[in-house]
């Protein structure tokens, strides 16, 4: 008797752990089957846009003696996504345009916002796994001129401004407008996508072209291109990547970041371009919008360019 318990409990652990591992196996290929399923849900095209308008505006009456400038301001913006998903494939399109006005009391009106971007990417799945091998093209410039303000001491004709008593002029010079600069970048890569609100694609043989119309050259060079050329050539290494999560209920951020590393010139200076995209909805149509923007550019400015609009949003999603 004394025999027969040990094996008795031997045979009921082995008739156990061989349970446990059925059951184990079972839940796995359980797991694995709902990732399939789930995988293979929502194939073929997938279209989605919202468009938004941004309004904010500050006030003060003559008697106001806390300081401010009355003014007002106006951005409207299209963010429209066309993506194509199959059981091996994904090809992702990302269309975004953005225009912004701003007036302050006795000043001219001025731009605070000028974009046009398009991205596309195309993925042939490497197995069951996130990644895909990928070509990527993006292309961006902007729809209207900008201006600088420049300080000079003589006249259109000619005439100086007595630059003895230190007086000067100010007018606005054009430095860039539609075209001019534009950007385009293309070449194959990795791309590692989870979903469409995550995802990055890094392409280490990048080919990059700027553009510029010839009379922004004419007295020296501009956005990297050289004195009487209209286009600049770069190879190098791009990162794209996108991130948009909830942050907590009706409150969500998008994050989109592009590096650019140059292998023919400086390589170490990384151009970087961020933006980030943070809505409060309040209800379907209203939301309060916060866009931020981080640029660095050497070829343009040897220092960040920072964007930033704040205000109620008026939204339309179709």
């Amino acid at each position: 008797m004394r025999k027969v318990v040990p094996i008795v409990f031997c045979v009921l652990g082995m008739l156990s752990a061989k349970a446990q591992n059925t059951e184990k196996e079972l839940i796995d290929k359980t797991s694995k089957a709902a990732a399939k399923t789930h995988d293979t849900l929502n194939m073929g095209w997938k279209k989605a846009g919202t468009f938004v308008f941004l309004f904010n505006q500050s006030s003060f009456n003559n008697d106001w003696r806390g300081g401010g400038t009355s003014n007002i301001a106006g951005n409207a913006s299209v963010n429209y996504d066309f993506n194509y998903k199959s059981p091996t494939m994904v090809w992702d399109n990302k269309v975004f345009a953005a225009y912004g006005l701003t007036k302050l009391k006795d000043q001219d009106i001025t731009k605070s916002d000028d974009r046009f971007e398009f991205t596309s990417i195309v993925g042939k799945r490497v197995d069951a796994t996130y990644w895909y091998y990928s070509a990527f093209l993006n292309f961006k410039t902007q729809f209207d001129s900008g201006f600088k303000k420049e300080k000079y001491t003589v006249s259109d004709n000619g005439t100086p401004l007595n630059p003895a008593d230190d007086i000067m002029g100010e007018r606005d010079v054009k430095i860039s407008h539609f075209f001019s600069p534009a950007y385009l970048q293309l070449g194959p890569g990795m791309l590692w996508k989870k979903s469409d609100n995550l995802k990055v694609n890094i392409a280490p043989a990048t080919s990059r072209f700027i553009f510029v119309h010839k009379h922004f050259t004419d007295f020296g060079s501009a956005f990297g291109v050289k004195q009487g050329e209209t286009m600049r050539f770069e190879f190098g290494a791009a990162l794209n990547a996108y991130y948009k999560f909830n942050i907590m209920e009706n409150i969500s951020m998008e994050n989109i970041l592009n590096l650019y590393s140059n292998y023919l010139e400086k390589p170490q200076n990384v151009d970087i371009d961020y933006q980030m995209n943070l809505v409060m909805k309040i209800n379907k149509y209203i939301s309060t919008n916060l866009a931020f923007q981080a640029i660095y550019d050497d070829n343009a400015i040897g220092a960040f360019q920072i964007r930033e609009v704040f205000g109620l949003g008026v939204n339309y999603g179709f």
